[in-house]
């Protein structure tokens, strides 16, 4: 398998929620002898199969899977400790002489791990993020977003009020630095990158269909024992968590009587389409994503065939396909 430079080859499926790139990424990897790297925030943590779409046995198709459910969800785990991770896996794979598949729509660990960013090494400190969540649970989250963004302006608009592990990462590391998370990052990406990447996007021309797609997933969600996943959390002691994640967080007004499940459905579809435009949003910044649109092939098979194409033209042809 050729490679530029020396660098590790690896192919990155990306895009938004609900697209088809875990089906896709099984596929080609299937065909190049490869194993997934996950690139997803929430499907690290365990108990929290279904509401964050992790995929079954079944549909990992024999095809080994990394960096799935290795936390509880009470542990706190960065983007640095997550590339420092990732990295190890991926030179693993590559030693093997298999080609590692990259799969997820947390674009900040995409970005972070194929940019080859560094990180400060910045203390935590857990009196001043006890303080910071207390806060966000008296005032809420967009109080301290514009905490955030009266420091560090350029790091504040590219975060949602939601992403409030995020926020709290952000003002930690200038209190405790005195520089802003951003300055921070652009100081970090002075290394180049050790990957010869092929980046495929996936999505829709007309995105009502991928609505109809996440609005369809959380019903099969729901037909899989969400509400039953989120119970289960909190008997653990893990509602903290599932606070902050979409699919569970909504369903906290019905377990307490404040609305209806039907509701509660509703609110998860409509923040799981405002989280994937979000996803659409980051990753179209990325010149390096060959987009591929679902609704322009009428035959999956197709697709399959086409991003196969763009993996056989960077890294040679496939051992099966």
């Amino acid at each position: 398998m050729p490679e530029k430079r020396g660098q590790i080859p690896v192919v990155a499926v990306v895009g938004p929620t609900a697209s088809g790139k875990s089906a896709l990424a099984v596929e080609l990897a299937r065909a190049w002898n490869g194993e997934i790297v996950s690139a997803d925030s929430k499907q690290i943590y365990r108990y929290m199969s279904v509401g964050t779409a992790v995929p079954t046995l079944k549909e990992r198709g024999g095809i080994p899977h990394h960096l799935l459910q290795f936390l509880n969800p009470d542990e706190t785990f960065s983007v640095a400790e997550y590339v420092q991770l990732a990295e190890e896996v991926i030179r693993d794979i590559d030693s093997r002489k298999k080609l590692p598949f990259l799969v997820g729509g947390t674009g900040l660990y995409v970005r972070s791990l194929l940019d080859h960013i560094t990180f400060f090494e910045n203390k935590s400190d857990p009196e001043l993020r006890q303080e910071l969540e207390k806060t966000a649970m008296e005032k809420g989250n967009q109080f301290l977003l514009d905490m955030l963004r009266s420091f560090d302006p350029q790091l504040a608009q590219n975060l949602h009020p939601n992403n409030l592990g995020r926020i709290i990462r952000g003002i930690e590391a200038y209190r405790l630095t005195g520089i802003p998370m951003s300055e921070q990052q652009k100081a970090s990406r002075q290394n180049p990158s050790p990957y010869d990447c092929c980046m495929i996007g996936l999505t829709f021309r007309d995105r009502q269909l991928l609505y109809q797609r996440i609005d369809q997933r959380v019903e099969k969600m729901m037909e899989n024992g969400l509400l039953k996943e989120i119970q289960e959390l909190i008997h653990k002691g893990y509602s903290q968590t599932a606070a902050q994640a979409i699919g569970y967080k909504e369903f906290f007004d019905y377990l307490q009587g404040k609305s209806t499940l039907e509701e509660a459905v509703c609110r998860v579809q409509q923040e799981s389409r405002r989280y994937a435009k979000r996803q659409l949003t980051w990753f179209r910044k990325d010149e390096k994503v060959n987009w591929l649109y679902i609704d322009d092939y009428e035959e999956y098979n197709v697709l399959v065939r086409q991003a196969a194409e763009l993996v056989k033209n960077q890294f040679g042809k496939p051992a099966v396909f």
